[in-house]
């Protein structure tokens, strides 16, 4: 790395050139990405399981004896939307924190704060702590967020970034199979108590939780956030070590020359006003794009992840110890769309694939809130048509996450994730609950029908923008996509 105008490894200013990022991206896959997946990607599955345990035990909290005076609806509407508003709030204060302090401090510091919450609720004594711990439970997530998206984009080889982005943002369902299956032992009021079996699911989460702490130890910080932050030394040792693992890994010659150098003006931090000019003016489109994308599927995913064990006990009287079985179905739909639609988003193109996922999406509920409102369908075949939709709406919500973590600059990224997602969510995550609860709880088909139809719409408005505002992506360098603010014109 040559240096012009200051030392490489201080936190003085000064301007670098350096192959920090062609380097990343000519790795091959290797173990060393393998452990970046596993110590970043797994928290999804705690989300998962955590939010569809909610979901599940609502009817169980609301029964006499579970220990807390609450309703139904109150657990999937109050604490859905105070879990999504302390997401939000959560969101920009990390993700501002992630910019400014590093990826790896924050992605530590974040999940320390959701297990702490998580722990707490599993020793609600009263309604109002049980929602204070879900306000602090999603302040931890929407930091996880910001810290882990903007991270595995800036760790993963170009080539390999869109199928990686969508896998581990699709765990989440992993996580969400597995919330459905534990709490179909965990409300069997024959082994436990009412008021033991779901405070064990969360202390469960806690546990595997800390393992994930464990292992994320191991993940190193960003490189393109150390050389940008004048710590261009620590970056380079970073790189040397996955060049030399996959060299072990796969023999001498598996690393091409890199594609080029960039000059970059190295600054400890990045002032709002910049980062707010360069989103919402330079790159005014682009976050239309990523609003859009956010608003479609917070409405979708939010409104349905907490809500459909309430429609499955409202419309065809399934009892909340069984709605296990039928989140397992949509889970499985919702994993295997990322899984198998994912490298179609690093071959086929970005642009076709969200928007089809999108739009395709939105079309399905549109057919399935029709057989809904006509009664033609029974508990398992509205969770089969459910499943179908989500397919597709899992690898488009997948892929809002991936968009907006590479479209804008290197110093604008977590801040630009903690934005949109916070605002798509307040927009579409608050009030999907809040509007679910209400139109479900009554039990009026009508009503719960168009639920569904305003999920639908919002999902294909969003595949439309997408049509004509996405970016072509794929493949290219995260510099290419999006200049730094802090590159140099004589970059290479």
């Amino acid at each position: 790395m040559a240096v012009e105008g200051g030392s490489s490894g201080t936190l003085s200013s000064g301007t670098v050139r350096t192959a920090v990022p062609a380097r990343l991206d000519r790795l091959p896959w290797s173990r060393w990405h393998w452990m970046i997946v596993i110590g970043l990607g797994t928290v999804w599955i705690l989300d998962g399981m955590e939010v569809t345990l909610v979901g599940n035990i609502a009817g169980r909290l609301s029964e006499p004896g579970s220990g807390l005076d609450i309703s139904s609806a109150q657990v999937t509407g109050l604490g859905a939307a105070l879990y999504v508003a302390g997401a939000c709030l959560g969101a920009l204060y990390f993700g501002w924190l992630t910019d400014r302090y590093g990826r790896k401090k924050l992605f530590l510091i974040t999940l320390a704060v959701y297990l702490a919450a998580t722990a707490l609720t599993a020793l609600s004594f009263d309604s109002w702590w049980f929602f204070v711990c879900r306000f602090v439970t999603g302040f931890g997530i929407g930091g996880e967020y910001a810290a882990i998206n903007s991270a595995i984009d800036e760790l993963i080889p170009s080539k390999y970034r869109g199928r990686v982005d969508l896998m581990i943002n699709g765990s989440f369902w992993l996580g969400a199979a597995a919330g459905a299956m534990l709490s179909i032992p965990m409300l069997d009021t024959e082994i436990f108590a009412a008021d033991v079996g779901w405070r064990l699911t969360f202390a469960f989460g806690v546990v595997l939780g800390l393992v994930i702490l464990v292992v994320r130890r191991n993940v190193p910080e960003s490189p393109r956030w150390l050389f940008i932050h004048g710590r261009g030394d620590e970056a380079e040792s970073i790189v040397k070590d996955a060049e030399a693992r996959c060299i072990a890994q796969h023999g001498e010659g598996c690393l091409p020359e890199p594609s080029g150098e960039i000059a970059i003006n190295q600054r400890q931090a990045i002032g709002f006003g910049m980062i707010a000019r360069t989103v919402f003016s330079k790159y005014r489109s682009r976050a239309f794009l990523g609003l859009s994308l956010f608003i479609g599927q917070a409405f979708l995913y939010n409104a349905v992840t907490f809500g459909f064990g309430a429609i499955l006990a409202a419309f065809y009287d399934v009892p909340p110890g069984s709605t296990g079985y039928y989140f397992v179905a949509i889970a499985i739909g919702n994993l295997l769309g990322p899984i198998l639609l994912g490298p179609l988003f690093d071959t086929v193109g970005r642009k076709i694939m969200i928007s089809g996922t999108y739009i395709g999406s939105g079309a399905l509920l549109f057919g399935t809130a029709a057989l809904f409102s006509s009664g033609v369908l029974s508990a398992t075949t509205l969770t089969m048509c459910w499943s179908v939709v989500l397919f597709f709406a899992s690898a488009g919500a997948s892929s809002a996450y991936l968009t907006v973590s590479e479209i804008f600059p290197m110093e604008t990224r977590a801040m630009a994730i903690a934005f949109f997602y916070a605002l798509g969510t307040a927009v579409g995550g608050i009030t999907g609950p809040l509007i679910f609860a209400e139109l479900t709880e009554n039990g009026v088909l009508a009503d719960t029908t168009l639920a569904f139809n305003i999920g639908a719409g919002l999902m294909c408005a969003a595949g439309v923008v997408a049509a004509f505002l996405a970016v072509s992506a794929e493949g290219r360098s995260l510099e290419d996509i999006a200049k730094p603010l802090s590159a140099q014109e004589q970059a290479s």
